[in-house]
């Protein structure tokens, strides 16, 4: 079945997403700017919806069916990643003391096809460390503030 592309701009880049009737196989951020997409595929369009609703501050999971491509071990990681809930890190100590192998679990989250949705970007490194994140560290930062955003308190 062929994959359709369509671009959205988020406040942190472009995000490109691939997917098909079979589910989402693919979003990214791009480091250069492209046009959001004028026509998306209809396959998509729940995706470029949910992630809007998502930088706008509107949703906290996504009902999205996805479709990575990967190994056993790596889709089993990215199973994991989803039951991280919105606002809520992890690390890759925890996340090796139920899977194994620290260094394949941190390759498996940097291999991750599916931005955002599947969220890496709640793991982090030794001592609350923001490492590990294939779409750069600001970007990890960003998103973690933005699920998780300091609340000022009233002083009266």
């Amino acid at each position: 079945m062929e994959s359709k592309i369509a671009y959205y701009k988020t406040p942190i880049g472009t995000a490109e997403i691939i997917g098909n009737q079979n589910g989402i196989q693919s979003i990214k951020v791009l480091n250069q700017e492209i046009e959001t997409s004028k026509i998306v595929p209809i396959c998509l369009q729940e995706c470029v919806v949910q992630l809007q609703e998502y930088f706008q501050g509107k949703r906290s999971s996504f009902n999205l069916t996805v479709n990575p491509k990967g190994t056993a071990f790596q889709i089993k990681i990215w199973k994991s990643l989803l039951k991280i809930p919105y606002g809520k890190t992890k690390s890759y100590l925890n996340q090796s003391k139920a899977f194994g192998d620290l260094k394949a679990i941190a390759s498996a989250n940097e291999e991750n096809p599916i931005w955002i949705v599947i969220p890496c970007h709640r793991v982090f490194g030794s001592e609350s460390s923001l490492t590990g994140y294939n779409e750069s560290i600001w970007r990890k930062k960003w998103l973690l503030d933005h699920e998780n955003p300091v609340k000022q308190q009233s002083l009266f």
